[in-house]
């Protein structure tokens, strides 16, 4: 059986590019469409001296290099952009996880019952630290990648670093949910700890999912 060949050696390249970077879709919209636009310029202007444009085509993919020459370079930029949108999402939450840590340490129960226990003021604390952590790891991010990139290159473990920080973020987001629910059952200020609790579940989703695609994209980017 004879193998199909392409017709458009550059429709080729870009969807095997396609199909190995990974990050954002914006951002990696944008790369391939820019790869493609320079490959088509370069095969056409081949095409202008009188080569057909499959070997024109061919030259200027080898030109650019392959995919595989390509692809870590690529990946790397969009490991980056990918890291930066975790930590927006990570500092836009952090704030969140301190003003629950101080609902829950404002709140109070009725008179019988005095303040909040103990592990729920534990728990608070915890957050209040994570959120902490978590915003210095992801403004660190986004200025090395910011301004401060030109002057100074990004260090490769950053990315994977908030990417983690984002994780621990989530999961913080997680286990205040069901204490802000707790919380919010026995005190007397329940409707704006269960608004807070509503909040944390949807801050989770959000960046439970930024920091997933992070961890993907940080493990492929060194390479």
């Amino acid at each position: 059986m004879t193998a199909q060949v392409s017709a458009d050696p550059i429709a080729d390249y870009e969807a095997a590019l396609a199909d190995v970077l990974h990050g954002p879709g914006g951002p990696k919209a944008r790369m391939i469409e820019e790869l493609r636009d320079g490959l088509a310029d370069t095969a056409e202007a081949h095409v202008r001296e009188g080569t057909p444009y499959g070997q024109a085509a061919r030259l200027a993919i080898r030109e650019f290099g392959t995919v595989e020459e390509i692809a870590p370079a690529a990946q790397r930029e969009l490991t980056i952009a990918q890291a930066r949108h975790t930590a927006r999402a990570v500092t836009l939450t952090a704030p969140f996880l301190v003003a629950c840590w101080y609902l829950a340490r404002t709140s109070g129960f009725p008179d019988a019952a005095g303040h909040l226990p103990r592990m729920a003021r534990m728990v608070a604390v915890s957050l209040a630290g994570v959120a902490i952590v978590a915003a210095l790891l992801a403004a660190t991010l986004l200025a090395a990648t910011g301004a401060l990139a030109r002057r100074l290159p990004t260090p490769r473990r950053l990315p994977l670093a908030v990417a983690w920080a984002g994780t621990t973020t989530s999961v913080a987001m997680a286990v205040a949910t069901p204490a802000l629910a707790v919380a919010a059952a026995l005190t007397a200020d329940w409707p704006l700890l269960a608004l807070a609790g509503a909040l944390s579940a949807a801050s989770h989703a959000v960046v439970a999912g930024s920091a997933r695609a992070s961890r993907r994209c940080a493990r492929l980017g060194p390479a």
